[in-house]
């Protein structure tokens, strides 16, 4: 064992990460990150020990979603960090702050067999990077990481080789002000007087109105003011689908708009002749190019309005303000009008019509997934936190109307699969206190099905249902529609609830929805971890896969 007598460079590293109000990090442990991250635990931070990189720096994505705060992961150098190229454009296309310390190759080495160039692996990312190579400035640097993460709101990996962690520390121990009391805080920004009344005029000339809030109007505080805003013009409310829930106990919100939307919220959207987006990035799967609503013009609520995104034009009306203040300004400079396009009819329609009204032949032994969400929103307690994977399940997973914003998470802006366990491992360190519920595909449990040991020997209180169509199915059904083979996508219905019972954790087969509310009380009653494995039909498709790709006529 060194000497501790004085303190090495890891130790002052991990005291500048703990000022920074670091209570849990996601590790997996090598050559150059293990001795920090040791001092780190000793300093009460709460380490969670995954099985796979990726797995630590999507934990972290989640962490940071659900807590508000900065998430925080740490692997080693060299592969440890090229394990990161899935999870990294994943968290800066969702704009989560997350803060990677990841070793580099010693410096005094002529040769390291996992020596790496990583600066321009993580830059191309669109994460930052820095390289720490002077220990006096470790302390500062790692301040500014947090700084820029906070600012930014995107990650940022700091490479510090390992030989340089282990020297003894030469410098003062005073360390600088953690990021939180540099942190500018700026007050909300309030509309100009002139825009407000062009957007009032807008507004006041359209007869069919659906306000569609996003994350920004979450952040924002601005769900009252959107539903204020709605009740006044007659109009409808809808929201992005990480923002689903916001309105999900008001009798007019038609749901998710975009690739997610259910049957009668297309309907409503197409009748539109005003969307009033706020704080919404207006994304090219949230209908921003006007492909769900064809007959609307569109305003923009926002600190940064936009008129084009990703390759569209989104939006030729804007209000630049902050989501609250803008929509009560707007609200307060509107005449009070009847009830526009709502009515009686409309609300108990909303209420009663199914996501997907489209009928399918199940085989025999097989489920239905919609019926299976169903039983799921009726069977699951509404204080439970609830994570949604991606792949085609998640279609049907989203449709859960009676559950909060603030219990739902959905991180799905790189379109990659695999990411559900890790996201959920992220939410139960968030919520220590709270059951999370995973709803995952076979397809995307499977890339990761090793992190099952590390919910079993954490003691993490998650429940991973699984969507098990025995296939992917998107590709399965792209395939189909393409008249292809679909023998690459397909892989039958391998048994999750013995795998899970083979990791020390508690597996169940669900065969039929009878006994669903028994098992959730069971569930309730013991805790832990478990895995239900649902067999599902592939033969239903999603609205949004028949949507793109139509199948062919069956003979």
């Amino acid at each position: 064992m060194k000497n501790d007598a004085k303190p090495r460079v890891y130790d002052v590293l991990a005291k500048a990460f703990a000022q920074e109000g670091v209570q849990t990090c996601f590790a997996l442990l090598g050559d150059a990150n293990m001795n920090w991250a040791a001092r780190l635990a000793a300093l009460g931070c709460r380490m969670i020990y995954v099985r796979h990189e990726h797995c630590a720096v999507a934990a972290a994505m989640a962490y940071a979603r659900k807590s508000g705060d900065v998430g925080v992961a740490t692997v080693t150098c060299g592969p440890g960090v090229t394990q990161l190229a899935t999870a990294l454009p994943a968290a800066v296309r969702a704009h989560l702050p997350v803060v990677v310390f990841a070793g580099e190759a010693p410096l005094k080495s002529g040769w390291y067999n996992q020596e790496l160039d990583q600066g321009p692996l993580i830059t191309a990312t669109g994460a930052a990077y820095h390289r720490l190579h002077m220990p006096e400035r470790m302390p500062v640097a790692t301040r500014d990481a947090f700084l820029q993460a906070r600012r930014e709101r995107r990650p940022v990996v700091l490479g510090i080789p390992f030989d340089l962690q282990a020297r003894p520390w030469e410098a003062s121990m005073d360390l600088p002000k953690p990021s939180r009391e540099l942190l500018p805080r700026p007050s909300p920004i309030p509309p100009h007087p002139d825009d407000v009344a062009r957007a009032a005029q807008l507004v006041a000339g359209a007869e069919r109105i659906v306000v569609l809030a996003g994350l920004g109007a979450v952040e924002a505080g601005a769900g009252a003011a959107c539903r204020a805003l709605a009740a006044k013009t007659g109009g409808l409310l809808s929201t992005t689908l990480p923002a689903r829930g916001l309105f999900h106990d008001d009798p007019f919100c038609i749901g998710i708009s975009g690739s997610f939307t259910p049957e009668v919220g297309l309907e409503y959207l197409a009748q539109a002749d005003l969307v009033v987006a706020v704080g919404c990035s207006l994304a090219y799967h949230a209908g921003g190019g006007g492909q769900l609503w064809p007959k609307a013009k569109m305003l923009q609520v926002d600190i940064d309005p936009v008129a084009v995104n990703q390759g569209q034009e989104v939006a030729r009306h804007h209000l630049r303000a902050d989501a609250r203040l803008g929509v009560e300004a707007l609200t307060a400079a509107l005449p009070v009008r009847d009830r526009g396009w709502r009515s009686d009819a409309m609300a108990t329609r909303i209420r009663v019509s199914k996501p997907d009204s489209q009928a399918f032949d199940i085989e025999p032994g097989l489920l239905d997934p919609r019926r299976v969400v169903e039983s799921l929103e009726a069977a699951l307690p509404g204080d439970w936190e609830m994570v949604n994977s991606g792949g085609h399940c998640s279609w049907f997973f989203a449709q859960m109307p009676s559950r909060p914003q603030d219990r739902f998470l959905t991180i799905r802006e790189f379109g990659a699969i695999g990411n559900g366990i890790s996201f959920a491992m992220g939410v139960a360190a968030a919520r220590p206190d709270r059951t999370v519920v995973l709803f995952d595909g076979d397809g995307s449990l499977m890339m990761h099905v090793q992190e099952l040991e590390t919910i079993k020997r954490h003691r993490l209180n998650i429940l991973i249902v699984v969507m098990n169509d025995g296939a992917y199915g998107s590709e399965v059904h792209k395939l189909r529609s393409e008249g292809m083979g679909d023998e690459g996508a397909v892989f039958g219905y391998c048994d999750f609830a013995a795998i899970a019972r083979g990791f020390g954790l508690a597996g169940h087969a669900v065969k039929n929805l009878d006994g669903l509310h028994d098992l959730v009380k069971d569930f309730a009653a013991t805790g832990g971890g478990a895995v239900w494995d649902v067999h599902v039909s592939d033969k239903v498709l999603s609205p949004s896969i028949r949507r793109a790709h139509p199948q062919p006529a069956r003979t």
